[in-house]
């Protein structure tokens, strides 16, 4: 056995707004919807082979009824690595591209450990890392 991948499935509460950000603002394509048309419970967007699964809070909380309790975003975090020839063709460039589209909430820098990085937020509080390593 050998385990093929981890797809963040965010928990959310308005799910037209929030396909509507990760596909309008972070690029995200839809590949599939539960149902097939509107309104939907569950989107999954893809962008350069990175998934990600929006679920509607009232969808959710009928299979796993402890999310019902449980407040939506907050402290949880995903971080896409991108992979570029250089920093200026990579991070940079998407940072210029995001950044007067949302809430940056970590400004793009370099961190210590060798990765450029920069930060945004989504509308229900999730906050979205981008990270391209430079040294």
């Amino acid at each position: 056995m050998k385990l093929q991948d981890v797809t963040p499935n965010l928990i959310v509460t308005d799910i037209d707004r929030s396909t509507a950000f990760y596909r309008d603002v972070l690029d995200f394509a839809i590949v599939a919807t539960v149902p097939d048309a509107a309104p939907f419970v569950f989107v999954w967007l893809q962008r350069d082979g990175v998934s990600v699964f929006l679920n509607l809070m009232a969808a959710a909380a009928e299979d796993l009824p402890q999310f019902a309790a449980r407040s939506v975003g907050g402290t949880n975090a995903l971080f896409i690595t991108l992979e570029a020839e250089s920093p200026e063709s990579g991070i940079d460039a998407l940072f210029q591209q995001i950044e007067g589209r949302t809430k940056v909430v970590m400004p793009l820098k370099t961190q210590f450990y060798g990765m450029r990085e920069f930060g945004v937020e989504d509308p229900d509080g999730y906050v979205i890392l981008f990270a391209q390593r430079v040294a």
